[in-house]
């Protein structure tokens, strides 16, 4: 049995999705409105309403994935969202949790969604470091064999994520290949292109580690 197998196995469960909403919600109102985060051009107030409306504005919530006229409804819904609730506010309502009808699908739904945008903010802020925690560790690498497929699905060569335990799931087959090894948190960040805040290392074919380099992960 793997390391992060017997962790999640050995450990009492806990809902984490619900301690990443609260993580995520307290490092919003700790940062304030205005800070940066790592989504590109969003500040603190963008990201907390982007988790708004994808939660609790069913018809805005296609054009975060879609974009295009959806996208301009989403964008306006966010802007909305701002304007009447306030950034406080909408922080609040994220807090609140999912609507009745998504909450049993809350862990499957927010975890890995979650953890990042926590990581968004408090990785966009000077000297973080990561956080040491097993559990939320065999989570993600529990989820990152089918994550993983999806997100390098444009990917033109083959490549292995390796834990910092040894472990290894093959995300995309072809040759030659390229071994991307780190901590589970760090490999979930790199496939949702946090590229450069993602504490990682590749091996392998040098032609294939730039594709990956230059190769666009995500949903």
């Amino acid at each position: 049995m793997s390391h992060e197998k017997e962790v999640a196995a050995t450990m009492p469960m806990i809902h984490l999705a619900r301690s990443e909403r609260s993580d995520l919600c307290d490092e919003l109102i700790h940062a304030g409105p205005a800070a940066p985060t790592l989504c590109q051009g969003w500040l603190t107030r963008d990201l907390a309403a982007h988790l708004f409306v994808r939660e609790l504005r069913p018809l805005a919530g296609p054009g975060i994935v879609l974009g295009g006229p959806l996208g301009k409804l989403t964008d306006k819904s966010m802007a909305t969202a701002i304007r009447t609730l306030g950034f406080v506010g909408v922080v609040a309502k994220v807090r609140s949790g999912p609507p009745l009808l998504w909450r049993p699908f809350d862990e499957l739904a927010n975890l890995v969604e979650f953890f990042v945008h926590t990581e968004d903010v408090r990785r966009a802020a000077p000297a973080w470091e990561p956080r040491n925690d097993e559990q939320l560790d065999a989570a993600l690498w529990s989820r990152l064999g089918p994550l993983s497929k999806l997100m390098t699905r444009k990917l033109k060569v083959g490549l292995d994520l390796e834990s910092s335990q040894g472990e290894k799931i093959s995300a995309r087959k072809g040759e030659p290949r390229v071994v991307l090894s780190g901590a589970p948190q760090e490999l979930a960040l790199y496939l949702y292109g946090r590229r450069g805040a993602a504490r990682v290392s590749l091996s392998g074919d040098e032609a294939a580690q730039q594709a990956v380099r230059e190769a666009h992960f995500g949903i």
